[in-house]
């Protein structure tokens, strides 16, 4: 009889051990803001995209509650640029698909590029991604994720400049966005007062079309964009700086980074990101 109990009790043991595993990932997307003194996702009660990759990830806290919060600087087609009175781009999409992959609503908060690490320092954003490299300097300030693309410095000049090689630019004016690596480039190599910088990069390709600047350095794909939208104005064929572009995130705040590099990683293995790049920038 001890037996049979002991039997007994052991199979609804497992039943109820069983109904509460089954359980344990029922929550949707609603879910994730339930924690409201602290912010925190726990993955493993809490959807994500239904990947359940992603749901292991450690808790993480957001600016706020439920909501991911993307500074960047929308004027880099085709990374992000404005669509009416949307941001889109590569940028925007990718971080949208992380978003939907932790379970959050993504915010997209448009500054100066030169405020970007500033507002993710300061609890402002939760991470900054504006087609934004990796630097010595920059990781004084903030950590990155891993590599999501790939980007090439190049120069655009007016179509009868003088200007024909790298070598040619010993001297010019360059004009650059402040504090891109085309600033940081430019101005190591050919001096502060060979530089002049601007907030943004329309305006350095302004500045280009009124003879302000001789050239400006810039990465590959907006630079292809400003020469498509502007006559009169080309590209070196050599590129000046080959480099990899990856999501900024605020110091100390190793569960976020983890969530959204495993985020990141699916994305990248299931072709996600490479169909986003395709789609802005098509192979040739």
């Amino acid at each position: 009889m001890k037996k049979i109990l002991a039997f007994l009790l052991s199979a609804c043991l497992i039943t109820v051990s069983m109904a509460a595993c089954s359980g344990s990932n029922s929550n949707d997307e609603a879910d994730v803001s339930s924690d409201a003194s602290t912010s925190s996702q726990e993955s493993s009660d809490e959807s994500s995209s239904g990947d359940e990759s992603s749901k292991e990830t450690a808790s993480f806290t957001t600016v706020e509650e439920g909501k991911l919060i993307m500074a960047t600087n929308a004027t880099f087609p085709p990374y992000e640029y404005y669509d009416g009175d949307a941001v889109v781009g590569i940028d925007a999409e990718i971080a949208q698909k992380i978003a939907e992959k932790l379970g959050l609503e993504l915010v997209i908060s448009d500054m100066e590029f030169n405020s970007i690490i500033t507002s993710v320092n300061q609890g402002k954003a939760d991470m900054g991604m504006a087609g934004m490299t990796v630097t010595p300097d920059r990781l004084k300030n903030v950590n990155f994720t891993d590599t999501y693309a790939k980007g090439v410095q190049v120069v655009i000049v007016q179509e009868n400049s003088d200007i024909k090689t790298l070598d040619d630019l010993a001297g010019k004016k360059i004009g650059v966005q402040l504090n891109t690596t085309g600033d940081i480039y430019a101005t190591d190599e050919f001096g502060k007062d060979n530089v002049q910088q601007f907030n943004k990069a329309t305006d350095t390709v302004l500045a280009l079309k009124q003879g302000k600047v001789d050239a400006v350095i810039i990465d590959k794909a907006p630079a292809e964009v400003f020469v498509e939208q502007n006559e009169g104005l080309t590209l070196l064929d050599s590129s000046y700086a080959d480099e990899d572009y990856a999501i900024c995130i605020k110091k100390g705040n190793d569960a976020l980074q983890d969530a959204v590099n495993q985020a990141l990683s699916e994305l990248i293995e299931d072709g996600t990101v490479q169909a986003i790049i395709d789609k802005y920038i098509p192979s040739k």
